[in-house]
């Protein structure tokens, strides 16, 4: 089982800590990211980062439950949610809230940024009071967008490890562009552009260009 990548990575936990902390007048003590299992279907979930890392087990619950996830989603529910972890702690599917209320959480904000072909990135940010009204959840909501497009890279940069040309040759394919027209666009060769795309394709474990894009979009390269 793959770990979070803020455990092997400084720089992303750093961007969690200093997070957390910001939001530390808001009661906010924990925040975790769960995001596409590239090489899944719809509704499998990785853990990519967790701060406190103590909350590995309980964060690895909740991915691997049916709360949110693709058949909320597909609901057309709403991005931001905000819940009561004790609601629904005792029913069989309520393991995850029960974890997560044994390390003394009463609250989460779960804010969703939405990906092709039915995935999402998931933050949800975790205090241990139960919030007074919706602005407070609004509060926390506002700073998971804000901050979201440097955490979102910093991930990424450490699942996979793209060159500038390799990146820049799949997002020209993102854009419907072929090779021909990236090669003009990146002043080179397709062979040249051809030979980025399969230096992609082989660090995304993909055997086409559709399938490389799609799998970068879900990892948060595109």
């Amino acid at each position: 089982m793959t770990l979070p990548v803020n455990f092997d990575s400084v720089d992303v936990d750093a961007v969690l800590a200093e997070w957390v902390s910001a939001l530390s007048d808001q009661g906010v003590e924990s925040v975790l990211v769960l995001g596409p299992n590239p090489l899944g279907g719809a509704d499998d979930r990785e853990v990519l980062a967790v701060h406190p890392p103590r909350l590995l087990g309980p964060a690895r619950a909740l991915a691997e439950s049916h709360d949110f996830g693709a058949s909320w989603r597909e609901s057309d529910a709403p991005l931001v949610a905000w819940q009561d972890i004790a609601k629904s702690a005792l029913e069989p599917s309520g393991r995850w809230r029960r974890l997560w209320l044994a390390h003394g959480y009463q609250t989460l904000v779960r804010v969703a940024f939405t990906l092709p072909a039915g995935r999402a990135f998931e933050c949800f940010l975790f205090s241990p009071r139960r919030f007074s009204g919706r602005a407070e959840a609004a509060t926390l909501a506002w700073s998971a967008f804000n901050i979201w497009p440097l955490l979102r890279r910093a991930i990424a940069e450490e699942r996979v490890s793209l060159s500038p040309r390799e990146q820049e040759s799949l997002h020209l394919t993102f854009e419907g562009l072929t090779a021909r027209e990236t090669a003009l666009r990146m002043h080179c060769s397709e062979r040249t552009v051809n030979y980025h795309l399969a230096n992609a394709m082989t660090k995304l474990q993909t055997d086409n260009k559709l399938a490389a894009v799609q799998r970068a979009c879900w990892i948060g390269l595109i």
